[in-house]
């Protein structure tokens, strides 16, 4: 070893300069060894790399070095989710061209992880914004329209009033733009859907077999999806109060079992008898046009005030021609779910009872909880949606709630409504097809041409890539391909009139929805995919993201591989075998006197405990220390990943991130955690030249005997390697840390303890399997430092290039075992025993011991059954 201290500055550039030179992590797709498929979600090209990157990009990085390890043809691409409005913005604001924008942010992107040390498949790269990428897009839509899986309608849209565009509803978070933070509005607009409501019901149940995701990813879209069973009830309408034209509102509902406690009924703003009603109040017109001002989403709507208006329509109760209900307008009712029409149980809905509340309707409690006097159950302000025992509901009083939906819907069932029945069964789905319009320019074209003679016409496929032009102004905001003097202007393929073209461009999520699988063959230029790669390596075997995608990202790109299925692209149905969802990276919060944020790169900390205080480094002026939260540009607790690689290396930084925490949760930075971090690397590269000085060399043949100090350095290694074996496969990253911990340390004690002028062979034998067992070890988490470890260790091959060792899983049996005894049923004491004792030595053990002749205070013992290596059971 020529060096006391590692030189990270000196040792990263280079290893990454000879994995880049020999083409290491390069994959090909005729390898013959077994496939394993890691992807990490694709960062969006905003010009930096952040912290969340660098924990996301490690953990991939871990389980692919490992895999490759291991024999596997490891498939590690890496590319740019190009495409979106910041581009846009960035136009506007800086006079420059998205394209030139995004090229150049990709271009500083990709050194910065390249200074990762990253095992990248770098010729696999692609970007969304490049034709050579869209154009198979384009083809695919036009494939998906042919096979009608594309709808062009006249729906309510949220629109973003500040990036002037659409927004689906998965992209309104609170009510707001999810990239502007503007609140968004209702309007009414021509668009192109996905027909993803066709996989509804599959995509539901489908769910089941995705045991490698995360529950709460596959619960949250269980929820989304919204598979419902329910009753469409057809309530009749008084025709004196009713306008010409409607004699009843169809709803559907989960809850027929609360028909009795109905106190209302309420219709989107948008039904076909709000409008009618409309017609002649121009109250009604006014309230209506002020509901469009909330977006579409229904989270947006359920979190809004909630407004009603009294139509003076009254409705039919199905179970009493007598009894009526008002009709409401309201506008917490959306046309899109349901038939955007229902009755209002305001005893067990709280949105019903906050409307009621409102208006002065009352609430007739029909379902009462268990162990609850319903003499004396009342509802106020708290609605009670649980099950219980019918009340207040006629023939159904005593019922359960189950049997209670039952006997509704036979009774229902069979009444009738004018010539058909009054309700039905049906299965109900709150997911909605996935409007891809998007009112802007730097975004994948939609493939389509409008003909006034003939109509929406596909771009013929010879003719794609349909291409952006260069020449745009972003002087005024909207879409410039709307303001373009020449490109919207073509001839119709079919008729070769003059015509227009689409001036939308996809959703970018349309654009993350396949691109892993044009990453196993991005050259191929006939077509988006070559079905024989694409079907050997997909689905992913281990994909890496975070959880705020459980919906947008992850749904679509399944709905995509369907429908990438259905019309002959892949033979698959689902992306992703197995998923992990990484935690955030969170750092404190700083603010000066004047309530300014500081960033952490300005501050000095000083003292620990309750005596930790801040200043600022540039006049000493106290700073507050804040909460801990996620690391943002908007409070500035953010940490440059360029400042950390430069001043302790992409090892530190990447060995920090995996040790933390759990993968799963928040990591929190602090300086303490990345100073450790260092230490340790200069500790294991110290540590390898005392190995080296007191390992045997590299061809010196395995001992034929091992004494017990060999052998307690070899168990170590074994134990370490397997651990950290099973640890990788379920990505507990901060275990396999701990164990090379655990390693480092037994073996510092074993040299501690040797006196290095004498080293038997067996001594020296096992302490260079341990050390390489180290490096290996450690080699997926650090890579340079575990190069220039093994090759302080003699090695004139990379350790990148080297297979996993195999453990002797035989070194790691301990020689006793502990096994729980129990008296009568009940655990009592616990018993060590060789494990080659037989069953009467165990029983032997047992009855001797204190803790057993206590519980049995002199009985006899009718038995003792020993059940090997698990279990005694002492009857007495």
């Amino acid at each position: 070893m020529t060096s006391e201290r590692y030189n990270a500055r000196e040792a990263e550039p280079k290893w990454q300069r000879i994995w880049e030179e020999r083409e290491l992590f390069r994959t090909r797709n005729d390898d013959p060894r077994p496939h394993y498929y890691v992807l990490e979600m694709f960062p969006y090209p905003s010009g930096r790399i952040h912290m969340g990157h660098v924990r996301n990009y490690a953990m991939g990085d871990v389980v692919a070095r490992y895999k490759r390890a291991r024999g596997f043809n490891v498939l590690h691409p890496m590319g740019w989710d190009a495409f979106g409005m910041p581009a846009e913005n960035a136009a506007m604001a800086n006079k420059v061209h998205p394209a030139t924008w995004t090229y150049a942010n990709i271009a500083a992107m990709r050194s910065q992880l390249k200074s990762m040390g990253l095992s990248l498949d770098w010729h696999r790269e692609i970007a969304t914004c490049d034709p050579s990428y869209y154009k198979h897009q384009q083809r695919m839509f036009l494939d998906f329209l042919a096979a009608g899986l594309v709808d062009r309608k006249t729906a309510k849209v949220n629109w973003d009033p500040v990036d002037h565009t659409v927004l689906a509803n998965e992209q309104v978070i609170d009510g707001r733009g999810w990239r502007s933070g503007a609140l968004v509005e209702q309007r009414e607009l021509t668009q192109w859907f996905f027909r993803i409501t066709q996989f509804a019901q599959e995509l539901h149940d489908a769910l089941e077999g995705l045991d490698r995701w995360p529950e709460k990813v596959r619960l949250m879209q269980r929820n989304w999806i919204g598979r419902s069973e329910g009753l469409m009830v057809r309530f009749g309408l008084d025709s004196t109060t009713a306008p010409a034209g409607h004699a009843e509102v169809e709803v559907y509902t989960t809850r027929p079992d609360t028909l009795f406690g109905a106190k209302f009924l309420a219709v989107a703003p948008d039904h076909p008898l709000a409008r009618a009603c409309a017609e002649g109040s121009p109250d009604l017109a006014a309230f209506i046009e002020d509901c469009k001002r909330t977006g579409t989403a229904q989270e947006a709507i359920d979190k809004a005030e909630k407004k009603g208006f009294d139509t003076g329509v009254r409705a039919r109760h199905p179970f009493d021609p007598s009894w009526e209900l008002p009709v409401y307008v309201a506008n917490f009712i959306l046309m899109e779910y349901g038939t955007g029409a229902i009755f209002g149980c305001p005893a067990h809905d709280q949105r019903d009872l906050d409307f009621v509340n409102r208006y002065g309707l009352g609430a007739t409690p029909v379902v009462c909880p268990p162990d609850v006097d319903p003499a004396s159950f009342v509802i106020t302000d708290v609605a009670y949606d649980g099950d219980g025992r019918m009340i207040n509901s006629r023939f159904l009083d005593g019922m359960s709630t189950a049997e209670a939906r039952e006997e509704v819907a036979r009774r229902l069932e069979r009444a009738t409504l004018g010539d058909r029945p009054v309700a039905s069964r049906k299965v109900n789905f709150r997911l909605r097809d996935w409007g891809v319009s998007r009112q802007r320019y730097w975004g994948c074209p939609i493939p389509v041409i409008h003909c006034e003679d003939c109509g929406v016409v596909p771009v013929p496929i010879a003719d794609l890539p349909v291409k952006l032009p260069d020449d745009v102004s972003f002087d005024e905001p909207g879409n410039p391909l709307d303001r373009h003097p020449t490109w919207r202007h073509v001839d119709c393929p079919q008729c070769g009139k003059p015509a227009r073209r689409e001036t939308d461009t996809m959703d970018t999520f349309v654009d993350s929805s396949w691109y892993y699988s044009r990453f196993t063959d991005p050259w191929l230029d006939q077509a988006p995919t070559d079905r024989a790669v694409v079907d050997r390596w997909l689905p992913v075997d281990q994909y890496i993201g975070g959880i705020e995608h459980a919906i947008l990202h992850l749904l679509y790109s399944r709905f995509f591989t369907r429908a990438m299925k259905q019309t002959g692209h892949v033979g698959h149905e689902e992306p992703f075998a197995g998923l992990f969802t990484q935690g955030m990276v969170v750092h404190e919060t700083y603010r000066t006197q004047d309530g300014a944020w500081a960033s952490p790169a300005e501050i000095r900390i000083e003292a620990e405990g309750a005596g930790r205080r801040a200043t600022l480094l540039s006049n000493g002026e106290p700073v507050e220390i804040g909460s801990i939260e996620k690391m943002s540009k908007s409070k500035r607790n953010t940490v440059d990943p360029d400042d950390i690689i430069g001043t302790y290396g992409a090892d530190t930084a990447r060995w920090f991130m995996l040790s933390d925490s759990p993968p799963e949760r928040d990591v929190i930075w602090t300086e303490e955690g990345v100073q450790g971090a260092a230490r340790f690397v200069q500790r294991l590269w110290r540590l390898t030249g005392e190995i080296a000085r007191m390992a045997a060399p590299l061809d010196a043949p395995m001992p034929t005997a091992f004494s017990d100090e060999a052998m307690a350095i070899r168990k170590a290694a074994h134990r370490a390697l397997i651990s950290t074996e099973e640890d990788v496969e379920r990505l507990r990253f901060n275990r396999c840390v701990a164990h090379a911990y655990e390693l480092a340390n037994a073996l510092s004690s074993a040299i501690g303890a040797v006196d290095s002028a004498e080293r038997p062979a067996d001594l020296a034998w096992a302490f260079r399997e341990a050390g390489q067992f180290l490096i290996q070890i450690v080699a997926p988490m650090m890579p340079h430092l575990a190069e220039e470890c093994w090759a302080a260790l003699g090695h004139s091959r990379m350790v990148a290039d080297q297979p996993w060792p195999t453990a002797d899983r035989d070194l790691v049996v301990e020689d006793e075992i502990t096994l729980p005894v129990q008296i009568n049923g009940k655990k009592r004491a616990d018993v060590t025993v060789p494990r080659t004792a037989t069953p009467a030595e165990v029983e032997g053990a047992v009855l001797r011991l204190d803790a057993v002749l206590r519980a049995l205070e002199g009985r006899p013992v009718r038995k003792v059954v020993v059940v090997p290596q698990r279990i005694v059971n002492v009857v007495a």
